[in-house]
């Protein structure tokens, strides 16, 4: 697996300096709100619940949008981690990521404006199994951190626009 890896990312290397428009991405969610806070989602071929915990008003049949962040950054570390140790040629038996937010929740129900309502902090642990020296892995992770896309996302700022639109009656909506 991790030669296969490593040309597959060597190739791709190539390929996107030869062409860099071949290395334009657009990745794509929808989403609905059903009953409560219980949304379901849809991502390629892939379909998911978020919902909120009981404690906020949901059912918890799924996961809420704060924890998808964690779990966005933790698997895109992991992959990331995969990656590059094969591209470099280090060995990687295992990557896990643990990883825990603090967030305040006055800034969500507007009780104190000058909180903001995302996470305040964000801390994890990368665990490998590796038979790699020290000094090698510090390079894997230095390499990973400056490579990983949903690292990048939530460390800078992401320009965002939302546009509203409005529809007479939710069964229009459906039938969009």
């Amino acid at each position: 697996m991790s030669e296969e890896l490593r040309n597959l990312i060597v190739e791709t290397q190539e390929a996107f300096r030869s062409d860099p428009a071949e290395a334009q991405a657009t990745f794509e969610s929808a989403s609905s709100l059903g009953e409560g806070f219980r949304s379901e989602v849809a991502m390629r071929d892939h379909r998911l619940v978020v919902d909120e915990p009981e404690s906020l008003g949901g059912t918890d049949s799924g996961p809420n949008p704060v924890e998808l962040i964690l779990a966005a950054l933790g698997t895109c570390q992991e992959i990331t981690y995969r990656a590059y140790a094969a591209a470099l040629g280090i060995p990687l038996e295992h990557v896990a990521v643990t990883l825990e937010g603090d967030i305040d929740l006055r800034g969500f129900f507007a009780v104190d404006e000058s909180v903001r309502p995302g996470y305040q902090k964000l801390r994890g642990t990368v665990r490998v199994v590796s038979s790699a020296d020290e000094e090698t892995l510090a390079k894997l992770q230095q390499a990973v951190n400056a490579h990983c896309p949903v690292l990048d996302i939530v460390s800078n700022p992401v320009p965002v626009e939302l546009t509203l639109e409005k529809s007479e009656s939710a069964s229009a909506e459906a039938a969009e």
